[in-house]
């Protein structure tokens, strides 16, 4: 057994990019190997910001050799009259790179056919691995670069391959640069290193001051964050995003600590923190009570050496960004809420759909419809008004300019500072949640109704502008925006008919043009996208029970259903998956399957008479479907559901529903509607498939 090492040295790569690339030069290493059949037991990643790196532990001497039967045409067809092979035997054993003295005839399903044994012997493990270029070649990346005069792009410029097989180079180059043995060390601490075999990669390494391995950087990053905190008896939420981002802008990582003025304090903590996270990368810390302390833990891509200097360059850069910060939050509260809300209506929204201030009177106007729909209370409609009348002014304020992360966070911030409800202050905060499809939802129901309320408004917007997301294009994030609306939604079991209300707000732009300010090409579009609206909406709740794993036609039989409301969609989802394995689930199921495809094929308004009733299985099955519709919980209506299984059998056994008495059979069709109406209450059965159960 072997060992292979792969690096491909690199300027320095973005942060957010060596992960997701070194995790694709596995997967890509992965299956490289099984194409070409060459056992091995492991692959462990290296990755640095110069460097993408694969370790692929017990290699085998030589690839596997291959042996496959290939089955060809009719024996019949295969040979002409005279017994000679016909031309299409000809071209198929030409085609497998064979001649006609390999074939044979063998018998299949009781015929016989043309077979060839096709033989390719195991190639040496150094041959298989030169191929590894096309690995290298083949790596993709969101963001590309071309370099010199070549026309191949690239996440950075190549600048040094090494490929070793235990201490033998694998040869190939990639425009220009050869693979070898030499790797280069940390930029200023180290210098070029020769590997002497594959297995002492990362020994050489450390020898040169790299941490190539990503996982135990990060845990030493994390040891020295905490070991300072402990020492200055501080605590550290170590962030586990900002960690990774740190880990991948380091090769040979040393933390220090370093402070600001405690008259900095006075601003609020989410803009010091968000001055030293997302400006300067820096780990903020707390007291035992949570208060956030004038100091910070950041890490140096190097050692210990004139550390005071790397110190004191970091606190000048961050003061400069707390100034900033002081500066515009004195600078904002000269004015008041109006001062900022009215600039609005001057700041474009999209060029296609007006301002800003009109998309907020038209949230407005949805939030208050959805919470007419929620029997909120006066006092609640009342603080909701007043929320979606000024959500957005912080956009207009000189911190939110500045740190553009902090629009909502200084929304809610500056609301409580000039004396808006509390509610009001933090629905501001929440309209923007969640800012990601699985993110944190908003905790207040008026923030909740904000969000949907925004979302919904922006759905329909960008839809009747024209602006539909297709592909992996989605510029205006309208498919994070849909995740939204569902997971609200669902997480409060709200059953919202999102049709509805968004053709209510429709009357209420048409009622006032010139107050919702939409062109008029695009207000004759509103009505016609209400229904691509709950398309994309629908669509989303796909995705997500995608990703929880639950069964295609399940989700079928959710989405494909008369369902006005998205929760609905969800909670049967759940309650069809926990009964799969009922013991009666496949005959209920298929059952009302049966049904339903009568009653889809029968429609009728024909009201159910007992009096026409000619056997005791119409009476049984009537009598079994009445309570049904008295259930309300989905759960308990699917058990229902499935324990008509009998009812419904013994029905179709005795009972001829198409019959030439029209008056009779409208009343059979009848009693089917009404099992068939309390099913797609639960699901559509007819996309379910039971053939497995």
């Amino acid at each position: 057994m072997a060992n292979f090492l792969l690096e491909i040295g690199l300027e320095e790569v973005p942060a957010h990019l060596v992960t997701p690339a070194i995790n694709q030069v596995v997967e890509r290493a992965e299956n490289f190997m099984k194409d070409e059949r060459l056992a091995y037991e492991s692959i462990k990643p290296f990755s640095t910001p110069r460097r993408l790196a694969v370790l692929i532990s017990g290699v085998a001497e030589k690839a596997e050799d291959f042996t496959e039967e290939v089955k060809g045409p009719a024996k019949k067809a295969a040979l002409d009259a005279e017994g000679n092979y016909s031309k299409a035997a000809q071209g198929f054993v030409r085609g497998q790179g064979m001649t006609t003295d390999d074939i044979t005839f063998k018998e299949f399903n009781g015929n016989e056919y043309v077979y060839v044994t096709k033989f390719e012997a195991g190639q040496p493990a150094a041959a298989v691995l030169a191929g590894f270029k096309s690995v290298v070649e083949a790596m993709t990346f969101s963001t590309t670069m071309k370099w010199g005069r070549h026309t191949f792009e690239y996440v950075r410029p190549i600048r040094w391959m090494v490929a070793l097989l235990d201490d033998q180079v694998v040869p190939f180059d990639i425009l220009g640069v050869a693979t070898g043995r030499s790797s280069r060390g940390h930029r200023f601490l180290g210098h070029d290193v020769e590997i002497a075999s594959a297995d002492k990669y990362e020994e050489a390494l450390t020898s040169v001051f790299v941490q190539a391995d990503a996982e135990a950087r990060k845990e030493n990053i994390r040891a020295q964050v905490r070991q300072i905190a402990a020492d200055n008896n501080w605590q550290v939420v170590v962030d586990d995003d900002l960690l990774e981002e740190v880990n991948n802008i380091v090769e040979y990582p040393t933390a220090f600590a370093g402070g600001f003025d405690e008259g900095y304090l006075e601003v609020p903590d989410e803009v010091l923190i968000t001055s030293m996270k997302e400006h300067q990368r820096f780990f903020h810390v707390v007291d035992a009570n949570g208060a956030l302390l004038p100091h910070f833990i950041s890490v140096r891509n190097g050692n210990a050496e004139h550390i005071d200097n790397v110190i004191a360059g970091n606190e000048k850069v961050l003061v400069a960004r707390l100034e900033d910060a002081k500066f515009f939050y004195h600078e904002d509260q000269k004015h008041d809420i109006d001062f900022y809300n009215n600039k609005l209506e001057v700041v474009s929204f999209h060029a296609k759909l007006g301002s800003v201030a009109a998309h907020t009177r038209r949230a407005k106007a949805l939030a208050a419809i959805i919470a007419g729909r929620l029997n909120f209370s006066a006092d609640q409609q009342t603080k909701l008004a007043r929320a979606g009348e000024i959500y957005k002014f912080d956009l207009m304020t000189g911190m939110v300019g500045e740190f553009d992360e902090l629009q909502g966070i200084m929304g809610e911030k500056y609301a409580n500072l000039f004396g808006e409800d509390a509610a009001v202050a933090q629905a501001i905060r929440e309209h923007y949640m969640p800012i990601s499809a699985d993110g944190e939802l908003p905790a207040s129901d008026l923030g909740k109704v904000l969000a949907l309320a925004d979302k919904l408004d922006s759905l329909l917007s960008f839809f009747a502008g024209g602006m539909v997301p297709s592909g992996s294009n989605d510029p205006y994030a309208l498919r994070r925006a849909a995740s939204g609306v569902v997971n609200i939604l669902a997480d409060n079991k709200w059953e919202l008919d999102i049709d509805g209300i968004l053709s209510d707000l429709i009357d209420d732009i048409n009622a006032d043009a010139a107050k919702f300010g939409l062109p008029e090409d695009v207000m004759a579009e509103l009505q016609n996208n209400v229904a691509a609206v709950v398309n994309f909406l629908t669509d989303r709740v796909v995705k997500a029970l995608q990703d929880d794993g639950v069964r295609r036609d399940i989700i079928n039989a959710v989405t494909k259903n008369d369902f006005a409301d998205t929760t609905q969609m969800f909670e049967s989802a759940q309650v069809l998956a926990a009964h799969v394995a009922d013991d009666n689930f496949r005959e209920g199921v298929e059952a009302l399957t049966r049904v339903m495809r009568l009653t889809t094929k029968n429609a009728t308004d024909a009201v159910v008479d007992v009096t026409l009733f000619e056997n005791d299985a119409e009476k049984a099955l009537f009598e079994a479907v009445s309570p049904v519709a008295e259930v309300a919980e989905t759960d308990a209506k699917l058990v229902a559901l499935l324990n008509l299984q009998p009812a419904v059998a013994a029905y179709f056994d005795e009972t001829m529903v198409m019959v030439e008495d029209e008056a009779v059979k409208n009343n059979r069709l009848a009693t089917l509607h009404a099992v068939a109406n309390e099913a797609t209450k639960v699901a559509n059965f007819l996309e379910l498939d039971v053939k497995s159960n």
